[in-house]
């Protein structure tokens, strides 16, 4: 059980690496087409990544696909968590119009305190450390994004909201994944989220085929590997592993976030915004560690 556990953490950490990075793609991406169009192309691509590994694998399995035993459960699930993306990464792409890659990430990982106290909600023990670092991290989105009038940028609030999706959909994927073949419900809620999201865009933005082909270079990372190959690592890997402990490591994506940003799109923070990431950071540390400790002691597997 440890190993399958320390392999289930690796892979998260390579879905935050990928996730991190993506930030810096979703900005770019913008530069030519829509939240709406990027993200549809982009978790159709998700989809489309995942197509010739679920004919193999459905057809290894036979009659007992999830495709054929469990078709209205799987729909539904993929629905709900296709959704639950949906709306995060909705506020996510357009709160990157008004913000940076770098604090985008940070707010979109705040998610790692609401998992454990949206928990509480659903029957789900919450840990003292999970507090502490609920406070450490929201005093870190203060000085992060709060001005000295008090308010938040739009992009920010955008990147906010987004991060209670973000939590919800760590619930979701906990409820299904143990009872539904984690390929299949990550196809399904990539074709939600594309979906979706094609439908907003033709309501809202002009598809140009063209300007999509312009984007063609951060679509393909934001669709081939952060949506085909991180999403898909984070379902399978949350087989092994807590929800709270498996926001924790995805979390770390905000991490990633700032490196790339500062590197690829020369973002700087200031030194108000340095202290902020600091202290968000300290309450994922704090939350991790007693999260570790209650898994422990309850005996989690």
């Amino acid at each position: 059980m440890k190993t399958r556990t320390f392999k289930s953490d690796l892979l998260m950490l390579l879905a935050a690496f990928i996730w991190g990075t993506a930030f810096v793609a979703q900005r770019t991406g913008m530069n030519y087409i829509g939240p709406f169009t990027f993200n549809a192309v982009r978790f159709g691509l998700g989809a489309l990544v995942l197509t010739p590994l679920l004919f193999l694998l459905n057809r290894k399995k036979g009659i007992k696909s999830d495709f054929v035993f469990k078709r209205k459960k799987l729909i539904k699930s993929g629905f709900l968590a296709g959704s639950a993306i949906f709306m995060g990464i909705t506020f996510q792409q357009i709160g990157l119009l008004y913000t940076t890659a770098g604090k985008a990430g940070f707010i979109t990982g705040l998610y790692v305190i609401i998992v454990p106290i949206m928990g509480m909600f659903l029957n789900k023990k919450s840990t003292k450390g999970s507090w502490m670092g609920a406070v450490l991290a929201f005093s870190g989105l203060y000085f992060l994004s709060i001005t000295q009038k008090f308010a938040m940028s739009k992009g920010d609030a955008l990147e906010l909201i987004g991060a209670f999706f973000w939590a919800a959909h760590v619930h979701l994927i906990d409820t299904f994944v143990n009872d539904l073949d984690p390929f299949n419900l990550a196809f399904m809620q990539f074709i939600t989220t594309s979906f979706l999201s094609l439908i907003m865009a033709l309501i809202f933005e002009k598809i140009e085929f063209i300007q999509i082909l312009n984007a063609s270079l951060p679509l393909l990372y934001a669709g081939v590997l952060s949506s085909g190959v991180a999403y898909t690592i984070q379902v399978v890997a949350q087989k092994e592993a807590n929800p709270t402990h498996a926001a924790i490591i995805l979390s770390l994506e905000a991490v990633f976030a700032v490196i790339a940003g500062r590197i690829i799109l020369h973002e700087i923070l200031s030194k108000r915004e340095i202290v902020g990431c600091l202290l968000m950071f300290f309450g994922m540390i704090v939350s991790q560690l007693y999260s570790k400790q209650n898994l422990t002691d309850t005996d989690i597997s």
